[in-house]
């Protein structure tokens, strides 16, 4: 039966809102990375690959926000350190350093990580019910896979 945030168990809107909060974080993250990349790639490929950059974290950030504001619906905290977010985040960090290669293959590993961590907290929103949240996950792991292909093919 579908459910909105308010007619759901404490303990579903508490496991909803963790998955939503991992979710927040490898965003966080990978937005950062995305933006270090848009400022330090060089190569034959700068142009398109700094705008790629730039589509990436403009997008992130907004995203950031939709989740967060998903999770407060829900009646949790939103995480919002950064530190906090840097120790759930299965993205990391990177120096910047390196060739842009390098940066798209850091940046597709991060869209693909994004991509399964959303299909799985969209499983667990379904699981109890919760379409809304399911929806949003759906949306956001399209996102990260249509990002994951444009990068992939700047590496065939």
């Amino acid at each position: 039966m579908t459910q909105t945030a308010a007619a759901l168990s404490t303990d579903a809107q508490s496991a909803i809102a963790d998955a939503l909060n991992q979710a927040v974080a490898e965003t966080a993250v990978t937005t950062m990375l995305a933006q270090n990349f848009h400022w330090n790639v060089t190569g034959m490929a700068f142009g398109p690959l700094h705008d790629l950059f730039q589509k990436i974290y403009e997008d992130h950030f907004i995203a950031q926000d939709d989740l967060a504001e998903r999770i407060k619906a829900l009646d949790a905290h939103a995480e919002g350190t950064l530190a906090g977010m840097l120790k759930r985040s299965k993205v990391n960090e990177h120096d910047g350093h390196g060739s842009d290669k390098v940066m798209i293959k850091a940046m597709l590993d991060a869209q693909r990580t994004l991509a399964s961590t959303l299909a799985g907290a969209g499983e667990l929103a379904a699981g109890h019910g919760d379409t809304l949240t399911e929806d949003l996950c759906i949306e956001r792991g399209q996102a990260h896979e249509k990002f994951a292909w444009f990068l992939a093919s700047h590496l065939k």
